[in-house]
C-alpha cells in the first residue's frame, strides 16, 4: 500500500468519520473502496490499456527472454501421461 495525503472539506470529514465509527472500518477503508468504485465505473478500453502498459512490457520481456518448453515435455516430467 501506499500512503497519501488528501485535503476533504471538513463536513465531508465528518461525516467520513461517523460512517467509520458506525460501520466500525477505517476512513481510508472507506476512501480505497468508493475509489475502487469509481475507478470501476469511470475505466474506458483506452485508460485500462494505458494501465496495462507496463504489465505487457513485462510479458513481451518474458516471452523473449525466457526458455520455454512444450506442453507434453512438462507433462513427462511431471509424471502427467
Amino acid at each position: 500500500m501506499k500512503r497519501l495525503n488528501i485535503t476533504i472539506d471538513n463536513d465531508i470529514y465528518e461525516k467520513a468519520r461517523a460512517i467509520a465509527f458506525v460501520k466500525r472500518i477505517s476512513i481510508s477503508e472507506i476512501i480505497r473502496n468508493s475509489l475502487k468504485d469509481w475507478m470501476r465505473k469511470n475505466t474506458n478500453k483506452e485508460i485500462e490499456a494505458l494501465l496495462s502498459e507496463s504489465d505487457e512490457a513485462q510479458l513481451l520481456s518474458i516471452l523473449e527472454n525466457d526458455e520455454f518448453i512444450s506442453s507434453g515435455k512438462v507433462k513427462q516430467k511431471l509424471g502427467i501421461c
